[in-house]
């Protein structure tokens, strides 16, 4: 589940979201960010850019980029870069949270922190931000 919305968001609540995090909002913008903020699920930019020409949104490349730069800026979404994945995944899931990879589908699932205890042993000469968890296996049907 996202952070933003539990449904879609009209583009006037996108604008006033866009406007509180500092940012311009355009037509292009407000679209794109009515996918990736509600409907996307963990999307890289080529699901993006396929979602935007399938709906008649004309945009290119680096506007695309630029968006996801800025709303990454703005905190209002999170790029993830895994291992497994020549691709940066974008989360619009901005709480403290892990991952599942189904192997089989390559599905990303969302895991809440609570289901996972980790502890530290690390020395005070490190100091830790922030924590992000990958568990690999597959979904049992």
């Amino acid at each position: 589940m996202n952070t933003h919305c539990k449904e879609n968001l009209s583009s006037e609540e996108i604008t006033v979201l866009l406007k509180k995090a500092g940012l311009n909002s355009t037509a292009q913008r407000i679209g794109l960010c009515r996918y990736i903020l509600c409907e996307a699920k963990h999307p890289t930019v080529e699901d993006i850019r396929k979602w935007a020409a399938d709906h008649g949104i004309k945009v290119s490349l680096a506007t695309i980029y630029n968006t996801l730069h800025a709303l990454c800026n703005a905190k209002l979404i999170k790029d993830l870069r895994f291992p497994h994945l020549d691709k940066v995944i974008y989360d619009n899931n901005i709480s403290q949270h892990h991952h599942f990879l189904d192997e089989e589908s390559g599905e990303i699932i969302d895991i809440d922190q609570n289901d996972i205890k980790f502890s530290s042993q690390l020395s005070n000469a490190f100091e830790v931000h922030d924590v992000d968890v990958l568990i690999r296996g597959k979904i049992k049907k």
